[in-house]
């Protein structure tokens, strides 16, 4: 199945929505319904976007876990509890509810990524923060990326 990568620069219109970037959007329409899911993420200042399919992917896989366990009333609570569901509309955009913006702290500037099975979208400062090489301790990031196989 095709994989979501990449990343644009975009913005919010002044009604909360967003475009969802071309090469996206043929992904979503080809192999995926229409209907989307947007919440925040677990512990990143942003906001996550799962075709129906891989958000029930997710909720599967919730389904197995304990509820009872701190990490998953904490997930519950944060992903699943604020999550909205959307359609793309004719010009594909979504709308994203102001909680999920303010939460996300994201302003008008957006970066939108692509993460294999699911769509993130970033305030641009906070996205550019976050990729600076020179915030990195460089030699432990590439160990824990060997680790990992890369």
């Amino acid at each position: 199945m095709p994989a979501f990568s990449g990343k644009y620069y975009y913005t919010v219109d002044p009604k909360g929505r967003i475009i969802i970037p071309a090469p996206f959007r043929d992904i979503i329409t080809s192999h995926y319904s229409t209907k989307l899911y947007v919440t925040n993420a677990p512990v990143d200042q942003c906001i996550r976007i799962y075709p129906a399919e891989e958000w029930n992917r997710l909720h599967d896989k919730v389904r197995t876990k304990p509820s009872s366990d701190k990490h998953m009333k904490f997930f519950m609570r944060r992903v699943i509890g604020s999550a909205v569901e959307t359609d793309l509309d004719k010009q594909g955009r979504i709308l994203i509810p102001v909680s999920l913006r303010e939460d996300a702290k994201i302003n008008s500037n957006i970066v939108i990524v692509g993460q294999v099975d699911r769509i993130d979208l970033w305030d641009r400062d906070e996205w550019d923060k976050l990729v600076d090489l020179s915030q990195i301790d460089r030699e432990s990031m590439e160990e824990g990326l060997a680790a990992l196989g890369f």
